[in-house]
């Protein structure tokens, strides 16, 4: 990618900002040194990366590489046999640790198989030198006294002829000297441990002199009693340094056998801490993994300039290379034309970097070889180039240069001389490019380049929209529509006198005021448009919604019918299973008593003939006391019509005509259903003028009236007392049924203590009531352990 396309869309900008999100400095210098690549498929690759790294970052953020350093020079040391000292060991174990951990995160339990699985897989913590390293340096100038055996012994040495040493002339410096001395201390001078004698007393204590006091009234003499001591301390310190000169030498050894894997290591956690990067820079530019299609084609949608603060950033929808391959954008100054070649041009080169660029879902760009942008004022007094002389010079060698893999911007092509042969020249230029089939953006003023790109095949006009009323630009592209400088109108808005608005309008032909009228009006028309569209696509977002929602909803009623329809069929089956069950224990009884098999079995038979007419009995008399009306016709129907739910059994009035699907409100007392008009029969007002409704309750198989005018008197209190547990059950449920239909929120069961039998039948029956919330025993002064209070739903 050329370096003139990198430096005028910025991207060195965009490196910098990756740069901040890595965690060492090694990974920033990746970072600044990231460039667009050309290769389709090492691009893909790259993406698929970054993807990854989103995904995995997302779900565990724990990860640093801020351990990791370039470690050209420490490898090189180490392949020539030189020792590594302290400091470059220490960094190295630290690195190595961080490796570990690096590898841990990259394939735990917890982490997924995707394209980064084999560059945490292949990192080798070696951890045995590093463990090693660090128990043997403590810090850039410690060496643990454990490091070797040898270093041990000698520092033990050391040790104690220092101490001797101390114990000898604090004897002196408290005993026979003190008289002699300046101070009663022991001070050290180099490596040699002294006494501070008064100078003249210089010939009363034996020894070497090996400093003197600023002043010069003290010297620090060395006692000659000592000097062999100090001496042999001198050796033991020489002894001490080859010893550690030998522990680096042996550690950088061991270090040096392994190199090629700590090159490896070097080199992929600097490549994963910027992939890293990239990822977090994704995050926060709000960025998406583009598509890369080959048709050279691409397609932005919501694309945002990432160097613009987002709060203040418009997003663009912008397209180029399937309908056309030249876009010319025209409008006003300030109205966002450069902004809009700029965010194309640097999306490419991100994409195309294996960066996410700030876009929305399902944006495409294609890989062009070649970038080549001239935006920008060209000056040159050096080169004594005007600008016009330096878009030229631009143009040329773009001409050159560029083929149907390019893609290139001009901003404001031809500006910067004559209008006329400015004009000229840029819809030469555009002509040139069109016909080679080069992916083409140019801004511009010249009314000829937008009646170029409305009179060709494959170049469409994009205007940038702007708000002459305020005086401010939308900075919203609309594609297909030319757009107008609104030269006179800014003019005016600022203040410029009307006469001279008039004198300057009278200088433009009718021709080209009636063309800049009609882009207006197209820029209107087009504004006007794409307001619609996006209501009727809120509108068919919502419709879709909707309609969802009332398919889930049929569905779960369909679900919830059939549960239902399981639930009693089984019942029914239980209770047939244990009525055999009976009938067969009283045969088996009867036996006992000495009846013949046979006449039992005559008796049985009969019993279930009976049965049987009394089912057929029943069967038809539910029929027959079904409303035989005919059915609803919904363009007859009326608010206030007694109707008939027949799938419910209720009866009710017309609360709403049906709509177009057929669903309308029917109120059954104090409850209102929505169904549907195809689910209902015209009714008769019972002569009693009670409104009731049938309902099948899930205890057993009788259906039984429930009055809702009762429910509007409805007592709080149930009194249970003196019934058996079976009558109690009984009227708990018909009293529940009357308080839940007449909105209760809570009740008082009265079954008083006893021995508790009728209060435990009692609550366990309220386990299994759906629309009773909660239940508990009454409280002092409520009736104890013989109440208990319901809440229901």
């Amino acid at each position: 990618m050329n370096e003139r396309a990198l430096r005028v869309l910025e991207f060195d900008k965009i490196t910098t900002a990756l740069a901040e999100h890595a965690d060492s400095a090694s990974g920033r210098e990746e970072c600044l040194r990231l460039i667009p690549l050309d290769d389709r498929g090492e691009i893909l690759r790259l993406q698929g990366f970054t993807a990854d790294a989103v995904t995995r970052y997302l779900k565990r953020s724990d990860v640093s590489f801020s351990a990791v350093f370039r470690g050209e020079e420490l490898l090189n040391a180490l392949r020539i046999g030189q020792s590594l000292d302290a400091a470059a060991l220490l960094r190295t174990a630290l690195f190595l640790r961080g490796v570990g951990r690096i590898r841990s995160y990259g394939t735990g339990e917890e982490a997924p198989e995707d394209s980064l699985t084999p560059y945490f897989e292949a990192l080798v913590p070696m951890r045995e030198i590093s463990d090693e390293i660090s128990r043997c340096i403590l810090s850039e100038s410690e060496i643990a006294d454990d490091a070797t055996p040898e270093l041990k012994q000698i520092r033990r040495r050391i040790a104690a002829a220092g101490e001797q040493i101390r114990r000898d002339l604090n004897r002196m410096a408290s005993g026979s000297y003190r008289q002699y001395l300046q101070d009663a201390v022991i001070t050290m001078r180099g490596d040699r441990y002294c006494l501070p004698v008064r100078v003249e007393c210089r010939s009363q204590v034996n020894g070497i002199v090996h400093d003197a006091s600023a002043t010069g009234q003290t010297l620090f003499i060395e006692p000659e009693s000592i000097v062999a001591l100090n001496n042999t301390l001198r050796e033991e310190h020489i002894k001490e340094q080859e010893e550690i000169e030998r522990l680096l030498a042996l550690l950088s050894a061991r270090l040096a056998s392994q190199a090629d894997d700590l090159e490896f290591d070097l080199e992929t956690a600097r490549f994963l801490d910027m992939t890293f990067a990239k990822a977090k820079y994704a995050l926060d530019i709000g960025g998406m993994v583009p598509q890369f299609n080959e048709r050279q084609a691409f397609i932005l949608r919501k694309a945002r300039h990432p160097l613009i603060p987002a709060e203040r950033v418009v997003p663009i929808d912008i397209y180029l290379g399937d309908a056309f391959d030249q876009l010319v954008i025209t409008g006003p100054n300030t109205g966002g034309k450069t902004v809009t070649l700029k965010t194309v041009g640097l999306l490419a080169l991100m994409g195309q970097a294996g960066l996410a660029i700030p876009a929305g879902d399902r944006s495409e760009l294609a890989v062009f070889t070649e970038i080549f942008a001239d935006i920008g004022d060209e000056q040159s007094i050096e080169q004594s180039l005007s600008t016009f002389s330096g878009h030229m010079k631009n143009v040329v060698e773009i001409l050159d240069r560029a083929d149907e893999k390019s893609l290139c911007l001009f901003d404001e092509l031809g500006a910067g001389t004559d209008p006329t042969e400015g004009a000229a020249l840029a819809v030469a230029i555009l002509r040139r490019l069109h016909g080679q089939g080069i992916r083409t953006m140019a801004t511009t003023h010249y009314s000829e380049c937008k009646i170029y790109a409305m009179t060709t095949d494959g170049v469409m006009n994009a205007a940038c929209e702007f708000d002459v009323e305020s005086l401010r630009p939308t900075y919203r592209l609309l594609i297909g529509v030319p757009g107008s400088s609104n030269a006179f109108a800014i003019a005016g808005k600022l203040g410029l006198p009307a006469e001279v608005i008039e004198a300057a309008g009278k200088q433009v032909d009718e021709g080209s005021r009636s063309f800049d009228r009609l882009l207006s009006d197209l820029q209107e028309s087009r504004r006007k448009a794409d307001e619609e569209k996006a209501r009727l696509e809120t509108l068919r977002v919502e419709a879709a919604d909707k309609e969802k929602k009332l398919l889930a909803r049929e569905k779960k009623l369909e679900e919830t019918k059939e549960k239902r329809i399981r639930e009693a069929e089984r019942e029914a089956k239980e209770i047939l299973k244990e009525a055999k069950r009976v009938a067969d224990e009283t045969i088996r009884k009867m036996n006992r008593e000495g009846a013949s098999v046979r006449e039992l079995e005559q008796a049985r038979t009969r019993v279930g003939r009976e049965l049987n007419t009394r089912n057929k009995r029943l069967s038809e008399r539910e029929a027959a006391e079904k409303p035989a009306h005919p059915a609803v016709d919904p363009g007859k129907l009326h608010v206030g019509d007694l109707v008939r739910i027949v799938s419910m059994g209720l009866t009710g009035t017309v609360s709403t005509l049906p709509d177009k699907k057929g669903e309308l409100t029917v109120t059954c007392g104090i409850m209102k259903s929505r169904v549907n008009v195809r689910d209902l029969a015209y009714a008769k007002e019972e002569s009693d003028g009670k409104k009731a409704i049938r309902s099948l309750y899930s205890r057993g198989e009788k259906k039984r009236e429930v009055d809702l005018s009762r429910g509007m008197n409805i007592s709080t209190e149930c009194l249970l007392l003196g019934m058996t547990a079976d009558e109690a059950i009984a009227a708990l449920d018909r009293y529940l049924d009357e308080a839940y239909m007449a909105h209760m929120k809570t009740a008082r069961i009265v079954h008083g203590k006893g021995t508790g039998v009728l209060r435990r039948a009692v609550r366990e029956h309220l386990e299994a009531v759906p629309y009773v919330k909660d239940y508990k025993a009454g409280e002092y002064g409520e009736g104890d352990e013989g109440v208990t209070i319901v809440t229901l739903m």
